[in-house]
């Protein structure tokens, strides 16, 4: 998967991630997409480091890619038996 379109910022509230995208689009996915994510503090959660082809989180072990989330993708590394 690949795209043109880079994120620009993240921010997180309580059970959401919001993605501001170069194209001005801002996305917001659910954090239980992303159980690391969700199981994080705020500071590890303001440790992300965009890159040109996503989000990437060195303490947590977390890579997000921009694509997937326009696909509409989650953590593809977790059992998907649990209901969020």
């Amino acid at each position: 998967m690949s795209t043109s379109v880079s994120a620009t910022a993240v921010r997180f509230d309580s059970d959401s991630m919001w993605v501001d995208l170069s194209d001005g689009r801002t996305l917001g996915v659910p954090l239980a997409w992303f159980p690391r994510l969700l199981s994080a503090t705020q500071a590890q959660l303001e440790s992300v480091r965009i890159t040109s082809r996503g989000l990437h989180w060195d303490s947590l072990d977390e890579d997000v890619s921009i694509a997937g989330l326009l696909a509409g993708l989650g953590d593809l590394q977790t059992d998907k038996s649990f209901a969020a």
